[in-house]
Formats: structure tokens, sequence, C-alpha cells
């Protein structure tokens, strides 16, 4: 029997192009655009650029309930970013994130237009703009502040740690399954234990924070990310599960989470959309 020996750490860690199994084609260590590309531009002033990963829907799940409210000047054009095509590093889209990651939002309602990245800041940029969704208390705002702040803290533990190491990796290692996975049953019992005494996370309220939350942690204790559900025995959380699926039976978060989805059954798929009516339209054979 042969031993592998064991990791040695080089002195300076260089690059190996390909490493990164389904993903070697769009990870690097480098950031910038790789090749012009201008973003297309639709007819409303809210511009999202997305894919219905979990960061992703946490936008358009907030976009549809702000419509839902009643909100006309929430009307969005969803643009499809295919991140496994590269198109995250085209130049039009690295100008508006310059981290190359999705999602990213211009409202072109201001002069000059406001670009805005990362997931928290949009969310918080939307509940701010029309005044729904994000507490005015300072107490309440606080509390939601801080449960939108855990999930943004917590994504990589989740998704680039459990995720990657047990869904994605080009092979199984345990040491690393077992530190991630012990983190995020960790975190489901953070959730689960303050859902035992409120309906939502901040309370009696749905907000931002619900909404941020749901995306990565609903979807994983109903089986929609990672096929996991045994793995981390989700039954044991009652008060999360209970949560997840009072929020994902809102017709809003429904609408949301098939707007730039390209995968699963064609229901629910939406590549774009632009217009409302874009729901009932049959998806594209």
């Amino acid at each position: 029997m042969t031993e592998t020996a064991p990791y040695v750490p080089p002195k300076v860690w260089k690059w190996k192009a390909g490493g990164e199994g389904r993903f070697a084609n769009i990870n690097r260590p480098i950031s910038g655009a790789t090749h012009e590309k201008e973003l297309p531009v639709g007819k409303h002033p809210l511009q999202l650029y997305s894919l219905a990963t979990p960061n992703g829907v946490k936008v358009t799940i907030l976009l549809e309930e702000l419509l839902a409210l009643g909100k006309r000047e929430a009307e969005y054009d969803a643009h499809l970013v295919k991140i496994m095509e590269g198109d995250q590093f085209g130049s039009g889209f690295v100008a508006v994130n310059p981290n190359s990651k999705i999602p990213a939002l211009v409202d072109r309602s201001t002069s000059p237009p406001t670009r805005v990245f990362e997931s928290g800041a949009i969310l918080v940029y939307l509940a701010e703009k029309f005044d729904a969704f994000l507490p005015k208390e300072p107490s309440a705002r606080a509390e939601c502040m801080s449960w939108l702040f855990w999930q943004i803290g917590s994504a990589p533990y989740l998704g680039g740690g459990f995720g990657h190491f047990y869904a994605y990796a080009p092979e199984k290692i345990e040491y690393c399954i077992d530190r991630f996975t012990m983190e995020v049953k960790r975190l489901l019992d953070v959730l689960d234990r303050n859902l035992a005494v409120r309906r939502y996370l901040c309370g009696d309220e749905y907000n931002i924070a619900d909404m941020a939350n749901y995306a990565w942690f609903g979807t994983l204790v109903l089986g929609t990310i990672y096929e996991a559900q045994e793995f981390l025995d989700v039954p044991s959380y009652t008060h999360v599960v209970r949560w997840a699926s009072e929020i994902q039976a809102r017709p809003a978060v429904q609408r949301g989470r098939r707007v730039n989805r390209t995968w699963g059954p064609e229901a629910e798929q939406l590549p774009e959309r632009h217009d409302a009516g874009d729901f009932d339209r049959p998806a594209a054979g």
C-alpha cells in the first residue's frame, strides 16, 4: 500500500489553472475584465444582472415583494449572466461590479446612474429606496441589519465551504466536510433557537433579513441546494423548516425564485424577466 506524502505548503503559492473541478474555467486569483462586452439595457430604471443562485434570488424575491406591495417604480429588467461562460468578466459587468460576482444592479432613475453590488447592499438600497421591508425604529432596524449581516458572514461557510466540499469538490476530503458540516449545523441551530420564539427572524414582521437567509438556509433545508437534508439531519431543525416553508409559499417568493433560472423543470425557469407578464408566457423550447 502506497502512502500519500502529506501536503507541505510552498513558500510562495502559485496558481494551478484547472484545479477547481467544475469551476476551473471561472475561478482565478486576479480580478478585472477578460473581454469587451457591453451590458444590455432594458426599458425600466432598475437593471439587474444576475443568475438564480442563492445570492441572486435574494434580490429578485425582494423586487417581486415590492411589486406585490404596489410599488410600481420597482419594475425591473433582469438580464441573465451566464457565470459558467464567464459573462461576469465582460468589461460592462466589471464596470458595475469590480468583484465580478452576481448580482449587480444599476438604478438609472438617478443622475448619474447608481451602481450597487453585493447582494446585501442591494437589499438595503432597494428597501430604503422604496421604504419597505426594513424597520424604521432603531432597535428593530438594528435587529434586521444584524440578521442580514449574520447571513452575509455565514455564506462563505455554507456555500464556499460546506457546499463546495460536500457537493462540488473533485474529491471528498473528510476533514473539510467535517469542518464545514459542524459549522453549518451550528448556524442552523442558531436559526432554530431564534425561530422557536419568533415567526420571522426579527419577530412578527417579514423583512429583508428573512429574504436573505431564506435564499441560503431556507433552500438548504427544503432540499433545493446540495441535496443534504438527510446528511444534515434537517428534520431536527423544526422551526427552521417551518419558517422556510412559510416563506417559500409566498407568491412573490415563488416568482422571484424563477427569475434568471435556467435549470430544473421548465415551468420554474425564467431566464430573463422584462415585464410582469413574462411569468405567464410559456417557457422557450
